[in-house]
């Protein structure tokens, strides 16, 4: 696609190709695009791509492909940058912004100094805690979706929880020498999960300016292991809540490529995430 151009942007690493597509048409063929533009050695690299525009119900709207080109609801730290990039080109003017989702609606609050944009406050909706809505093949009735998976010889602890994209919590005992390369796609493609899921691996790392703080790994459904996963941190949290881990209903993750924070003020209370947005170039696909 000649003179495509784009916007290469992070949330804590977790690194999207983004295009601007408020006043000229999206292009075809995305999915195969997403693959392209994705790929770190023939074209941008990125963990997938992610379109901004126009909404009917919002202040505008995120289209989102994962690496491999699949489709996917929404991404945590992409929707971040996602507004940042429509607030860095005028299309909106608030610091108080809605963005439409494959999830829903979200509300955002933008944070910076000036009329500079760093990050933003993010108000991700609800947990789902049933078996449809995450979705997971489980028959618990209530939130306790947990279950036991033998993968390549052992045998994992798992808690499925939705955030708007279905995930698989797993509490290890060091995440930072978990074989995630090899348990995630495993887990990724359960049967259990008929959407395939995200895998968090996970653990309770100590304290952070009194904050409990969870160290976390991810592998991304669609895109393998990422430098940090936004919906991914607010599942974690969710679970170490739920299974009384941390004390309070906030903490700090801890991700390979920084620190996201994660509160759940009420079990009817939306998750809130809090990270940052960052813009890395700009350039021109030919």
């Amino acid at each position: 696609m000649p003179g495509l151009t784009f916007t290469k942007m992070h949330g804590c690493g977790n690194d999207y190709v983004f295009l601007d597509v408020f006043d000229t048409p999206a292009p075809p063929r995305l999915p195969a695009l997403a693959r392209r533009l994705s790929d770190r050695h023939h074209g941008i690299g990125a963990d997938g791509l992610i379109l901004v525009g126009p909404s009917r119900q919002a202040d505008c709207r995120m289209v989102m492909f994962n690496a491999d080109g699949s489709r996917s609801e929404m991404c945590g730290n992409g929707v971040r940058c996602a507004v940042k990039l429509a607030w860095d080109h005028g299309h909106v003017t608030s610091r108080e912004v809605t963005v439409e989702t494959g999830a829903g609606v979200l509300n955002m609050q933008l944070l910076g100094r000036g009329g500079q944009v760093s990050g933003a406050r993010v108000s991700m909706g609800l947990p789902r805690l049933t078996p449809a809505s995450v979705p997971v093949l489980l028959s618990a009735p209530g939130p306790d979706l947990t279950t036991t998976l033998a993968v390549a010889g052992r045998r994992l602890r798992v808690r499925a929880i939705g955030m708007g994209n279905p995930h698989a919590v797993c509490f290890v005992p060091d995440p930072l020498r978990f074989p995630v390369a090899t348990i995630g796609p495993l887990i990724e493609h359960h049967r259990l999960f008929p959407h395939r899921t995200n895998v968090e691996f996970v653990a309770i790392a100590g304290t952070h300016r009194g904050l409990p703080v969870i160290a976390q790994r991810t592998w991304e459904r669609g895109s393998g292991e990422t430098q940090a996963c936004g919906t991914g941190a607010c599942a974690t949290v969710v679970a170490a809540i739920l299974e009384r881990r941390i004390p309070t209903r906030s903490a700090v993750v801890r991700l390979p490529g920084g620190d996201l924070r994660v509160d759940w003020p009420r079990d009817d209370a939306e998750v809130i995430l809090t990270g940052e947005a960052v813009t890395v170039f700009e350039g021109r696909w030919s």
